[in-house]
């Protein structure tokens, strides 16, 4: 089977490497073109980019997926079978008719809930204890085809975004490994999305990481943890911006107006007041500084009880 991969970030390595250890036939690697990152803007590949050519497959990369000259390219390669996790573009339907067996997409969510672009950092920001992969049969619609296979997990009361994007990331492999076997053997299912049971969630914008301490506790703490390590959740406090990297919920006394400080000393820790409760921040970062221990960032650098985040 002759298969074209599609994917740029760390999510989709775990897939590509099972395709290849597993012997399929990787007719080619499309990812999104390099890109300028860091302070000095060097340009860096993406984790697939460096996965494919470290396995010695061959890379494409287009601007966009749509033009001619990626369809035909596609075309060329006389697929099978397309693959796609987290690839960063929409494909149209030429480019999804290429392919004589169609194209199977690596979703990290129990479909039809939680379509979209971020789906991982949602569901915690959500509250949602469990969620999972689900493998489908890539249409024209946004996260829309027939599901193939699910694999649900609970999601860790602590858990960053990051860590459960890890292990989804692995999972991914998994169950695509299982809905390639199920293909070859004949014993593979579609079953269609229920649009009343869809959910969508768009893609994370940097405004999302400023906190409201009107939200309740569990909000605040779950939205930091969601958007860790992309991005630090922030509020500004006495004119500074302060990160806010770790937050747990505090069983501290209540009473001030969201956003107060109720108590900031080494021993009780930064206690803030929110919408139904408090907060203790466990690591906090000032601008210029390093991230800290917030008990001993306030041995450096106090902060009064009765000032307010903004």
């Amino acid at each position: 089977m002759r298969i074209g991969f599609f994917g740029t970030p760390d999510f989709a390595v775990p897939s590509l490497k099972m395709l290849a250890g597993e012997g399929y036939t990787v007719a080619g690697v499309f990812c999104q073109p390099d890109r300028k990152s860091g302070r000095g803007h060097h340009v860096s590949f993406s984790p697939v980019k460096e996965t494919a050519l470290g396995l010695g497959l061959p890379v494409f990369q287009f601007e966009k997926i749509k033009s001619p000259e990626a369809v035909q390219q596609i075309k060329d390669l006389n697929l099978d079978l397309m693959v796609t996790a987290a690839y960063g573009q929409i494909l149209s339907k030429e480019v999804l008719d290429a392919p004589k067996l169609g194209c199977i997409n690596v979703h990290a969510s129990l479909l039809p809930k939680y379509r979209g672009a971020a789906p991982i950092q949602w569901v915690i920001i959500n509250g949602e204890t469990s969620t999972g992969i689900t493998t489908m049969f890539t249409d024209v619609g946004l996260d829309t085809g027939d599901m193939l296979l699910k694999r649900a997990v609970p999601i860790g009361k602590d858990e960053t975004g990051g860590e459960l994007y890890e292990r989804l990331a692995i999972l991914g492999a998994d169950v695509l490994k299982d809905t390639l076997e199920a293909m070859e053997s004949g014993t593979l299912t579609r079953t269609p999305q229920k649009e009343e049971d869809a959910s969508y969630y768009p893609m994370l914008h940097k405004e999302m990481a400023k906190l409201d301490f009107g939200q309740t506790s569990r909000q605040l703490v779950d939205r930091v943890r969601a958007l860790c390590p992309i991005m630090r959740c922030y509020a500004s406090l006495n004119g500074e911006e302060i990160k806010l990297i770790s937050l747990k919920i505090s069983e501290t006394a209540t009473e001030g107006k969201p956003g107060e400080v109720l108590a900031a000393d080494p021993k009780q820790g930064l206690i803030i007041k929110t919408g139904d409760g408090a907060v203790e921040a466990v690591q906090i970062q000032y601008p210029g500084g390093k991230a800290m221990d917030a008990k001993a960032s306030l041995l450096g650098k106090p902060i009064a009880a009765g000032d307010c985040f903004e």
